[in-house]
């Protein structure tokens, strides 16, 4: 019998794309209209599918390689992202980031690698440093409890041999010109990136040797033949391998089920406001000490300087949030800005939204072959530029049958640990997210 994948839900973005709407308006999308043959066809124009798109043709220029994605590029997950591509630990589920030597040194230099790649194509598609900026980023502590994590974090860098710097309350009202921020841990090996910018330059350079649609969601894949048959709301791909970049919604055509903890991260985007307004340095980025606290950015641009504040972790196993949640984070979000930032009360937000990210309870990714010729390049656990840039490199490979330190790094974790029942999960996960949020406080 053959096999088929049927999709139970399609993509839903809650809320705009702040980081889309800086840039001038995308040219019109190209949809799927018809039947087409392809080599490949990667579901999700994300981090990981374009990736994998571009290591594609690296490796074979002469591959067809469709990419599918269910919406504009830029509009889903990756363009909702806050755009730090890290190099270090970041183990979202600890009480601070890392979880042991010999596994974050391997975390380490797999992540490196991932950043090395990307930094190749910055160069190569001149991308400008608002663009991708390796200016490193900053642990910021707003309490004595924050002030531990982060000399926590210290030992666990000497330990690794890693480069830091700790900044007093002075140094953090240097960068952020705010004195909320008792210290800080800056570590450099952090890339900070334009996440819309970034994915819309990379899909303008894959398209000129891939072709790339948009507006079109994969409904089904079926087994035909030998190889499948990727139908979308408009037309068909019949192609010989599927790379599903799609994230957690690998889950929505039947793979790894009560495997995958999908869950949004809320964040608000100020009106732009004059320089002189706030001291400080023009352009960082900020995560908190304490991995549930609040993340912020200050970003450059034409009509003046923006923040953006991140905070509020929601588990949402139907992979959909509604207005009275993101109207609840972005309250939570005004009061964190006003409490930094006190000389900026007249400054309003201009949107809020919401990001799907996927988790496993183990912290491992989904990756690997999930049917013959259908390899899964999915949960990022956090760090989805460079997990997503790691899996799309890994993904490509694997389909065309080439080993290399990367396939065996990524499909030498444990499979994603099994969740209890849907009410379970989402009760368990929400309610140790509000703990740990309160415990974070000032973070």
């Amino acid at each position: 019998m053959n096999r088929i994948y049927s999709a139970s839900r399609l993509p839903l973005q809650p809320g705009p794309a702040a980081w889309n709407l800086l840039l001038p308006e995308a040219p019109p999308a190209r949809a799927l209209d018809s039947d087409i043959t392809a080599d490949i066809a990667i579901i999700g124009a994300g981090f990981a599918g374009l990736t994998a798109a571009r290591r594609l043709m690296e490796l074979d220029p002469s591959l067809d390689v469709v990419v599918l994605e269910a919406g504009r590029v830029a509009e889903g997950p990756a363009g909702r992202n806050s755009g730090f591509m890290i190099d270090l630990p970041h183990d979202l589920a600890s009480s601070g980031y890392t979880a042991g030597t010999d596994i974050d040194r391997q975390e380490t230099e797999l992540n490196r690698s991932g950043i090395r790649y990307a930094s190749r194509m910055a160069e190569e598609f001149s991308m400008s440093s608002a663009v991708f900026n390796p200016c490193g980023k900053i642990n910021a502590a707003a309490s004595a409890r924050g002030d531990r994590h982060n000399r926590d974090y210290v030992r666990s860098l000497e330990a690794l041999g890693e480069p830091y710097e700790l900044l007093d309350a002075g140094d953090m009202e240097k960068v952020t010109g705010s004195m909320f921020y008792v210290s800080g841990l800056y570590t450099p090996g952090t890339v900070m990136i334009q996440p819309a910018g970034y994915v819309r330059k990379l899909a303008e350079a894959i398209s000129r040797t891939s072709t790339i649609f948009e507006n079109s969601p994969v409904t089904e894949f079926a087994e035909s033949g030998s190889g499948w048959r990727v139908s979308t709301t408009g037309g068909t791909v019949s192609t010989a391998k599927i790379i599903l970049a799609n994230n957690g919604h690998a889950e929505s055509f039947g793979f790894f089920r009560r495997q995958l903890l999908h869950t949004f991260t809320y964040a608000s985007m100020t009106e732009p406001f004059p320089q002189k307004l706030l001291g400080g340095e023009l352009s960082w980025g900020a995560t908190p000490a304490d991995p549930m606290g609040t993340t912020l950015r200050r970003i450059d641009c034409d009509d003046g300087s923006r923040i953006v504040v991140r905070s509020r972790f929601t588990c949402n196993p139907g992979m959909k949030v509604g207005p009275a949640a993101l109207a609840s984070a972005g309250a939570g979000h005004e009061r964190k800005f006003f409490q930094r930032f006190p000389l900026l009360k007249q400054v309003p937000m201009a949107w809020r939204w919401a990001g799907h990210l996927c988790l496993s309870r183990n912290g491992v990714p989904a990756h690997g072959e999930v049917a013959p010729g259908v390899f899964a390049a999915v949960c990022q656990n956090g760090l989805g530029v460079t997990r997503g840039t790691l899996a799309g490199l890994s993904a490509a490979e694997l389909v065309l049958g080439k080993e290399s330190a990367l396939t065996s790094a990524m499909t030498g974790y444990d499979a994603p640990a099994k969740l209890p029942p849907g009410p379970i999960t989402w009760l368990g996960a929400n309610g140790v997210m509000r703990w740990k949020e309160w415990l974070a406080g000032r973070e």
